[in-house]
Order: C-alpha cells, then structure tokens, then sequence
C-alpha cells in the first residue's frame, strides 16, 4: 500500500494539500482498523491506492437513506462504487458537494455507482435533507444515525477523517480512499485508475 497526493491522470504523485478535513472531537487519525486492514492517515488531502491484493472487504452497507429510502451497496457488485463520507455540518463538505455530484453524473456512462454516508447529524435528517437539495444531489445517501457504517469502514475511514471519499472496485473491495475534501477532476481520475486496474506499481 503506497499513498499518494491528487492525481491528474495518474501522474502526479506525492502532493498533499494544506486543507483538512473535518475534525471530530478526540484524538487524531484511527488506530481501530480490523483484521488484515491497515490504517489510513487522518483528513490530511492524501489518496492511498491499493493492489488488489491488498483491498480489503468493507463491513455491511445496507440501510435506511437520508430520503427515507433504502440502499445495499451489495447490489452494486460488478459496478465500481464511489462511497462519500460526509456531514451537513462541515465546511469541506459543503465546499466538495457540487463536484462530487458533477463527478457523479460524469461516471455514470462508465457505470460508476455513487453512495453517501451521512454521518453525526443531530437531530435527524432535516439538516441532511437541505444538504442535498441544496447542493442537487441525486444519489443515495445512507443514513448513519449510530456509526454503524462508520464501523463497517472501520480502519479505512477514520471517524476524525471527515469528508472522506472510498472508490470500491467491481468486486466490492476498497481499491482507493482520499482523506479530506475532493474536486470532480481528482475523483475522475481515481475511479478511472480504479477501471483501468492502475495500482500503485503500475
């Protein structure tokens, strides 16, 4: 596992940004990972590319939606899956939104499937609701009202890392994960490196 600053294209390795994510209350990047699963760093703006051999299987996906819907990311085997952490309340968040949507809309010829997962809103999801329609966002978001999705993300995505953005590839497993706020040109790049089965030594 090696990780890397923006691609553009795949080329531009090792840059990270000064701009951090979201910081929750307590401690820095996630020491919790599971088993075979090795830790991230913390909202530091850095992309980690895995080999396959490398990928680990995220834990159940599968619930209630911001919108009051249901989604299985399970579903979504044979598809390449973009899963966006995010919360109505973080700056970085609100400042991604519009290019995860435009990153969205792009992949989906290529079959890409787009999964939010709101996390630590207080008072349910009325604040989560305006988030999307503010923003125009046409993908499911689920609902993560006890860290159970958190859990399931445990030691890919810190609970401190918050946004982050996950690209699972077709087989279900973690192929990438940027740490911190993401622009529609870097997530293309990424799923397309994921498609194309670039790794980190290729």
């Amino acid at each position: 596992m090696r990780s890397r600053g923006l691609l553009a294209g795949g080329a531009l390795l090792g840059a990270v940004l000064a701009l951090a994510g979201c910081t929750g209350a307590g401690g820095g990047a996630g020491t919790d990972a599971g088993p075979g699963v090795a830790n991230f760093p913390g909202g530091d703006q850095t992309l980690t590319l895995l080999a396959p051999d490398k990928r680990p299987t995220p834990g159940v996906l599968r619930g209630k939606t911001v919108d009051g819907g249901t989604v299985d990311v399970a579903d979504y085997k044979g598809h390449a899956v973009v899963l966006n952490v995010w919360g109505s309340w973080c700056p970085p968040c609100q400042a991604e939104a519009r290019d995860v949507q435009a990153a969205s809309q792009q992949l989906a010829g290529d079959g890409v499937k787009f999964v939010g997962i709101n996390v630590r809103e207080s008072g349910g999801t009325a604040a989560a609701q305006a988030f999307q329609r503010t923003y125009g966002i046409t993908y499911p978001s689920l609902y993560d009202e006890n860290s159970d999705y958190l859990l399931a993300l445990r030691g890919v995505v810190s609970a401190n890392a918050i946004p982050s953005t996950v690209v699972l590839d077709p087989q279900g497993r973690v192929a990438a994960r940027f740490s911190g706020k993401i622009t529609k040109t870097t997530l293309v790049d990424v799923v397309h490196d994921v498609l194309a089965n670039r790794t980190p030594t290729s």
